[in-house]
C-alpha cells in the first residue's frame, strides 16, 4: 500500500490565504510608521533651519528675506519636505528690508501629532521685501517663530 506524501490543494490555499491576510496587516502598520517617520523628519528639519536662522541673525543683525542665503555658510543644504521634495515655507517679518522676525512652517501628515501642541500657531505679519507670501499657522501646520 502506497501513501501519498504532500499537501492537498485545500491546505495550500488555506496557507496562502493566511499569508495574504498577515501581509496586508503588516503593510497597513508600515504605512503609519512611514507617516510618523516623515513627520519626525519635518520637525527635525524645521529645528535645523531655525538654528541656521539664529546663526544668520547673530552674524547680520537681521533675518534673511529668503532661506537661500543660509546655505552653505549656516547650513550645508536646505532641507526639503520628504514627501513633496520642496523647501519649507518661510516668511521673513518686518518692514522694508529689515527683517526682525520670521515664520517657518511645515505641514504634518498627522493632525494630532503631539508637536502641534507646542508650536507657535502664529498668524502672519508683514513680509519683508522678497520675503515671499504670508502664511497662517494653523494645525496641522507645525510652525516656529524666534
Amino acid at each position: 500500500m502506497k501513501k501519498n506524501k504532500g499537501f492537498t490543494l485545500i491546505e495550500l490555499l488555506v496557507v496562502i490565504a493566511i499569508i495574504g491576510i498577515l501581509s496586508s496587516v503588516v503593510l497597513a502598520s508600515l504605512n503609519s510608521a512611514r507617516q510618523k517617520s516623515r513627520d519626525a523628519r519635518r520637525i527635525a528639519d524645521i529645528k535645523q533651519v531655525q538654528l541656521a536662522l539664529e546663526l544668520y541673525f547673530d552674524s547680520n543683525a537681521n533675518y534673511p528675506t529668503a532661506l537661500a542665503p543660509l546655505a552653505p555658510s549656516f547650513i550645508p543644504t536646505l532641507p526639503k519636505d520628504p514627501q513633496t521634495d520642496t523647501v519649507y515655507t518661510y516668511t521673513a517679518l518686518g518692514s522694508g528690508t529689515t527683517c526682525s522676525s520670521y515664520h517657518l512652517m511645515a505641514t504634518l501628515e498627522d493632525g494630532n501629532h503631539q508637536a502641534l501642541d507646542g508650536d507657535a500657531d502664529a498668524a502672519a505679519g508683514t513680509a519683508c521685501t522678497g520675503g515671499g507670501i504670508d502664511a497662517i499657522g494653523t494645525d496641522p501646520l507645525y510652525d516656529v517663530k524666534p
